[in-house]
């Protein structure tokens, strides 16, 4: 599966020194992420994709801006980035939609993909190394299952005995999102998981190859004719692109649990170390104080608000003035507090000369570096834009470099 096209990333002089410091989600702290520079080492990380319904309402784009700023600041930092992302084009929300609108899975699945490549190229988002589906790595599902046999087995329905993992099995479990089972059991199922399905040997153990039912996409296997679960999709697409123990796996806060915790218990089994050496998670966007879902109906859409003429720099720029991590709302009010943000920036660049912009361009840069702290890097520029619009400054190129900066770090073109 392609992504989309990438855009040109402006080169800033070496700031090697700081390094990029990501909230943990494992430990409530923060660390350094990614290797020094000078290990020569790729920084490697996978963010979970879409379920290609609904794209891209504003929490998807939240979470994909996020973590487009860590991969303009290991870039920045002059490390090269080996970036993975999956598209969940099978799994039951997206054939519930299709059923329910009357349209193809495969067509429902191709034409929101699309949507989603136009929205993140509109919103200049780096595309990842390795854009790939759940359809596509069949093969790979079934390799990884292959590493685990002794974690498998089919729960005890005669109907239809899918197949499961262990979650026990992998002496990590829970330390991902710090849940209690009780917790676990509760949030498992609000989110997709089945504790109560009889016949498992654990309320938690999760599926990972469902067999298959009548009028539902299916695929050999050596388990039996079915297709993947959730979890085990995503596990076995970042082992094969970037290995064990990869920098960092990203998403949005939902998926802490049961996505990541599955996925790092599925990942250790497999491997025998750790799946991932960090776990970062953006917050929710909910829309006027309320939470935005679909099955509210009160989406916003980028694709929307680009049809309405709302200059998709104004977007980004929107999502980058609450910290990534913060749970917020969606409101008219922000949208044009970044238009008149986005007006004002473009301005003070255009002067014939401004201020000096050598320390606001490195406090921006170490803002960004420092868990990405887009609001303070915004803030940075903010006031230098306020300074050029009303002291006369002698610095010729001061407007360019800010220019390059904004673009190369924050991903917004002026």
């Amino acid at each position: 599966m392609h992504a989309w096209s990438a855009p040109s990333v402006p080169v800033l002089p070496p700031l090697p020194e700081v390094p990029v410091l990501l909230h943990d989600t494992t430990t409530g702290a923060r660390a350094e992420v990614g290797p020094a520079p000078a290990d020569g080492a790729a920084a490697r990380f996978y963010v979970c994709g879409i379920t290609p319904y609904d794209a891209t309402h504003m929490g998807h784009a939240n979470t994909y801006v996020a973590f487009d700023l860590l991969h303009r600041a290991w870039r920045d930092r002059g490390l090269d980035v080996h970036y993975v992302q999956n598209v969940t084009d099978v799994d039951d929300p997206l054939l519930e939609r299709a059923t329910a609108t009357g349209v193809d899975w495969t067509e429902l699945a191709s034409q929101q993909t699309q949507l989603f490549r136009d929205d993140m190229e509109a919103l200049n988002v780096i595309p990842p190394r390795h854009y790939v589906g759940a359809v596509e790595s069949i093969e790979l599902v079934h390799r990884l299952l292959a590493t685990m046999p002794s974690a498998l087995y089919q729960v005890d329905d005669p109907e239809h005995p899918d197949w499961y993992f262990s979650v026990r099995d992998a002496q990590g479990f829970g330390s991902v999102s710090g849940l209690d089972p009780e917790q676990m059991a509760s949030v498992f199922a609000e989110r997709g998981g089945d504790p109560d399905r009889p016949g498992k040997r654990d309320p938690l153990d999760c599926l990972v190859w469902r067999l298959a039912r009548p009028g539902e996409p299916s695929w050999p296997s050596p388990l039996g004719e079915g297709r993947p679960g959730w979890h085990i999709e995503c596990t076995a697409i970042a082992l094969a692109h970037l290995g064990p123990s990869f920098d960092v796996q990203g998403g949005g806060s939902d998926l802490v649990f049961p996505h990541h915790e599955m996925c790092a218990a599925e990942g250790e089994v497999a491997c025998g170390q750790p799946f991932a050496q960090h776990y970062v998670h953006s917050g929710m966007v909910g829309l006027e104080g309320r939470k935005m879902s679909k099955s509210e109906g009160n989406l916003v859409l980028v694709s929307r608000l680009r049809e309405q003429g709302v200059e998709p720099a104004a977007i980004r720029l929107a999502l980058l003035s609450q910290h990534y991590r913060s749970d917020w709302s969606w409101t008219p009010e922000l949208l044009a507090a970044a238009e008149e943000r986005l007006a004002a920036w473009r301005s003070a660049v255009a002067r014939p000369s401004a201020l000096g912009a050598e320390e606001t361009v490195a406090e921006l840069r170490r803002a960004v570096r420092d868990d990405l702290d887009a609001p303070a890097a915004l803030a940075a520029v903010d006031a230098w834009a306020a300074a050029s619009a009303t002291v006369d400054g002698d610095d010729a190129e001061a407007g360019a470099l800010v220019t390059r900066a904004v673009d190369a770090v924050l991903g917004v073109r002026l």
